[in-house]
């Protein structure tokens, strides 16, 4: 996301400009250089060529401009080409009487045609074919066989021709590049508060769970220094275990290693091991990232129901892209579930749980689905 910020901000302040080209390219050809050169049809050496230039030109800035908006590449040096051949040719067209009016267009207009054929690219190109474009000149001014107001006039021509078409193609690079920094510098920021604002509210929430199982831990050692708790009894013990492994899980959240869901569950089974518990933990695939409060839906209910099991347990952990399934089976006995929600299946949230027993098992299962 925050590269691609910065990248749309960028086309968004590109397509901006590209249609500023393209408007100012067409409206100045059709608004400036066709009353002209209708109005100075009869004079030119050469009629058919100037106003065949002006159509030719016309239709390939428009295929242009079409491609140009909708973010489509242009075949350059082809169009320039093109735009070139056009030059040389209305120059020559043109004839001596409309060297320097408007009706020879290709001077204020063909600038901004090579601008449309090099958008995109480097400068240098389009300075190429302005240099170009200044030379053809030239060479129709001394082949007219010029004076001192003759040069003048083409030098003030050509700072025209250069300057515009130069500061529209550099400006629009400016301001692309300059968007593309603030926006990228602005995703940074956003970031790195949406960043700060999830650890202080993941620390509140870790805190306000360290007090929650803390109170807990500690009424059992409470109820055994006042004496009011007998150690040997079994559900005595079974609340000493679930204590211990709901604040061995909540270290191990905290802990920087590849796949925090296993390392959890791996917590709770060695705490319930060395509980005097055999315990198989089987794994089948690599769980995907989740959220500390998934994590927690998930194996919360199992480590209850482990801190109730006796004889043995088994717990398989099956994993895919999409969904992440633990089960916990541990051997039936008489009297009420001491521990886990009620039998049968139910949902949490995004987890759902699901809680059996037959006589012979126990059998509990959490399951998450993206």
């Amino acid at each position: 996301m925050v590269l691609a910020a910065p990248a749309a901000v960028a086309h968004a302040s590109d397509r901006g400009a590209r249609i500023a080209a393209v408007a100012i390219a067409l409206a100045w050809h059709a608004a400036i250089g066709l009353p002209a050169v209708l109005g100075a049809r009869t004079e030119f050496a050469a009629p058919a060529v100037v106003l065949g230039g002006w159509a030719l030109v016309a239709v390939a800035g428009a295929v242009a401009g079409v491609r140009l908006l909708r973010g489509a590449q242009l075949p350059p040096w082809p169009l320039a080409a093109l735009l070139v051949a056009v030059d040389v040719a209305v120059f020559a067209a043109a004839g001596e009487r409309q060297l320097f009016t408007a009706g020879n267009w290709v001077w204020s207009t063909l600038g901004w045609f090579f601008l449309l054929a090099m958008w995109g690219r480097r400068v240098t190109g389009l300075l190429a074919l302005l240099a170009t474009h200044a030379l053809i000149a030239l060479a129709a001014v001394l082949w007219h066989g010029p004076d001192t107001a003759d040069l003048a006039r083409y030098v003030m021509y050509v700072y025209g021709t250069f300057s515009l078409p130069v500061a529209v193609f550099m400006g629009s690079a400016a301001i692309v590049g300059l968007a593309r920094d603030r926006a990228a510098t602005a995703a940074a920021g956003h970031a790195m508060a949406a960043e700060r604002d999830a650890a202080e509210r993941a620390l509140r929430e870790r805190r306000d769970r360290l007090a929650l199982v803390g109170a807990a831990a500690g009424r059992v050692l409470g109820d055994l220094a006042a004496g009011q708790a007998d150690p040997d009894d079994p559900e005595v013990q079974r609340r000493c275990m679930l204590a211990a492994a709901r604040l061995r899980r909540l270290i191990a959240e905290s802990d920087d290693v590849p796949d925090p869901l296993l390392h959890e569950l791996r917590a709770a089974a060695d705490l319930a091991e060395r509980n005097g518990l055999p315990i198989d933990l089987v794994t089948i695939g690599s769980p995907p990232p989740l959220p500390v409060e998934i994590r927690r839906r998930l194996a919360d209910p199992l480590t209850g129901v482990l801190a109730d099991a006796r004889g043995w347990a088994r717990l398989t952990v099956v994993s895919g892209p999409d969904e992440v399934v633990i089960s916990l089976v541990t051997p039936d006995r008489e009297g009420p579930v001491a521990a886990g929600p009620p039998l049968g299946e139910h949902d949490d949230g995004p987890v759902q749980h699901l809680y059996e027993r037959d006589g012979d098992i126990r059998w509990a299962q959490t399951r998450w689905r993206k």
